[in-house]
């Protein structure tokens, strides 16, 4: 299930953002200027406001980590006593049956693989209807069971049975987009290649106006974010903003007025006045 096709089911569940006012924006320069540079060769970018501020209180929400994706989200599905390559395919496995599913069912799913056993060489030989029984009932689950065989079968051929170590060669795997992509880089390689966009980051950067002008895919997002947001807190805005999504910035009923970005968020002072 690529990235485009979550997009289209998710704009037919209408769980797309509704538009807001976009906060007031600050320009800093992208560089500061080494000696003697003109000023004029300044690159400005935009910035939102109180984002720092925003940030800190998102973090401060999350402290308590309880959130499904705290415990059952992919960078918790693997067997971690397992040789690395397999940890990786596993991480892999998990992201690829994470999209348009909960975290619950995901893990759950996991579980099973894993005392199934989820290596490269067990999978191939598994059987696609009972593959199907073991990760049913996550989204789109008879797609994924072809997904999964189509790219253990790439790994056994083309990658020694490890995963790809590039975001180029990741999305070239069936069944494997952007967002799963920079975050099999991040949790199975160590490396920030990029945010992981999901439909909570999506909704939450559009809700607070993280973004210069609505988007409406989250790949579309993940640039807009990465375009000024430092790179030191890209490994952890996924994470931090998908649990704040599951337990506070919800896509139906956000829980408004218990966050402590009420009066910062356009579309919490919108959903307030409402209320009131």
């Amino acid at each position: 299930l690529t990235d485009s096709n979550c997009a289209k089911n998710r704009k037919s569940l209408n769980l797309l953002p509704p538009k807001v006012k976009r906060n007031t924006v600050i320009i800093e320069y992208e560089n500061e200027l080494n000696p003697g540079e003109n000023i004029t060769n300044k690159k400005l970018k935009w910035i939102p406001k109180d984002w720092k501020i925003i940030l800190n209180n998102i973090k401060e929400m999350r402290k308590d980590l309880n959130a499904p994706v705290d415990t059952m989200g992919c960078h918790m599905c693997h067997d971690r006593t397992a040789d690395a390559k397999v940890q990786r395919y596993q991480t892999l496995v998990s992201l690829m049956l994470s999209s348009q599913t909960k975290d619950q069912v995901t893990h759950a799913a996991m579980l099973r693989l894993r005392n199934h056993g989820l290596t490269v060489d067990n999978i191939l030989k598994t059987d696609e209807n009972l593959l199907g029984k073991l990760i049913y009932p996550v989204g789109f689950w008879k797609r994924k069971v072809a997904f999964i065989k189509k790219t253990t079968e790439i790994l056994k051929t083309n990658y020694q049975e490890d995963i790809p170590s590039s975001v180029e060669e990741l999305c070239k795997l069936p069944g494997v987009g952007p967002k799963m992509a920079h975050l099999a880089m991040d949790i199975g390689w160590g490396e920030v290649s990029g945010i992981g966009v999901d439909t909570h980051v999506h909704r939450i950067a559009n809700r607070l106006g993280w973004v210069p002008k609505e988007t409406k895919t989250p790949e579309a997002t993940r640039k807009a974010l990465q375009d000024w947001l430092p790179q030191s807190q890209w490994s952890e805005v996924n994470r931090l903003m998908v649990g704040f999504g599951q337990t506070v910035c919800k896509p139906v009923t956000p829980q408004c007025e218990k966050c402590l970005n009420k009066k910062l968020c356009p579309t919490a002072a919108k959903n307030i006045g409402k209320i009131e």
